[in-house]
């Protein structure tokens, strides 16, 4: 008996499919011992996949309006995993800066395992690794993003969406050259091909770069976004499947802060260390975007930190001014 028959059989049972629950008894065979063992352990899957996603979301919200003055707030929320999306932003093979692709490398492994749990629950996986469609064409996983119905957005989903100063100030930092903090800086260009390789594309996961992700969205009725990827203060809030155009269209996106980084050079204004710059660009987004979580949320243990981020930890926005 195939093993899509019987998670089907599975699925009918919890939603109560009275025809599909008698044809799946009249295909037992006469000795079912082996194969109910089976169906406990797919059964028991499917029931972890039912169980709600238990997330803290962290904002910060002002505290006086017209003062810089921000309070800390964190919101317990249970997130379906068949209304939820994992977006991963251009985590690249490569990137043009050499110590950008240290730290893609350093965190995939962690967002590999991160990304295996939520696929297990139930979550949709999109993997979005701009302008490396082509390596991508007629796969599995391409054809899935190119196959969903095409919607009309809320509001245009073009291929970057900039910053505008309407609904944020500018960023804390500046990344006008690019934000290498390499010293010799590297020299630009875009020699990615494909995703890093450490992160798995399994059955059923997507693969874009661009409003297909929002399609497959509304296709599932999803409603929730976790992002992780790279970088924050680009791609992660300028793609057409990132924050800034996910919170555009309604949806209800999050920040995994552990799991991404910004282009940074420490060199330029503020003049902190890359972390900590780092740190200052995710508190804008919790501040004028959207809320934050971590990975340890997902699997435990302890939030991801990068071998050179060795100051303690930048918990609050006043911590740097």
């Amino acid at each position: 008996m195939p093993v899509s028959f019987i998670s089907n059989g599975l699925r009918a049972y919890f939603r109560g499919d009275l025809r599909f629950r008698l044809s799946f008894h009249a295909s037992l065979p006469t000795r079912p011992l082996p194969l109910l063992c089976a169906l406990l352990v797919l059964g028991g899957s499917l029931l972890a996949a039912a169980q709600p996603l238990e997330l803290r979301l962290r904002s910060l919200q002002q505290t006086k309006p017209g003062l810089d003055q921000w309070a800390t707030v964190e919101t317990p929320v249970q997130w379906a995993p068949a209304g939820t999306a994992v977006v991963i932003c251009d985590m690249w093979d490569k990137h043009w800066c050499r110590g950008a692709t240290a730290r893609v490398a350093e965190m995939a492994g962690r967002m590999n395992q991160v990304v295996t749990e939520l696929r297990q629950r139930g979550v949709l996986i999109i993997h979005c690794p701009s302008e490396t469609m082509p390596f991508y064409e007629g796969t599995p996983g391409r054809k899935l993003a190119q196959a969903a119905p095409r919607v009309s957005p809320k509001v245009a989903l073009p291929g970057w969406c900039r910053l505008e100063g309407v609904k944020e100030p500018p960023l804390p930092i500046d990344d006008a050259d690019g934000g290498c903090d390499d010293q010799p800086p590297c020299q630009a260009g875009a020699p990615w091909r494909r995703q890093i390789a450490t992160l798995e594309i399994q059955a059923g996961d997507a693969i874009t770069d661009n409003a297909e992700a929002y399609n497959l969205m509304r296709q599932r009725a999803i409603t929730n976004v976790i992002v992780m990827g790279v970088h924050q203060n680009m791609c992660i809030l300028g793609r057409p499947f990132a924050i800034r155009q996910m919170v555009c269209q309604g949806q209800q996106v999050v920040l995994m802060r552990d799991l991404t980084d910004s282009m940074y050079n420490s060199r330029r204004q503020p003049c902190v260390d890359h972390f900590t710059g780092n740190d200052l660009v995710t508190w804008h987004i919790e501040k004028y975007w959207c809320p934050t979580i971590t990975s340890d949320q997902i699997i435990g243990g302890q939030p991801f930190r990068f071998a050179a981020d060795t100051r303690p930890p930048r918990l609050l926005h006043n911590d740097v001014k």
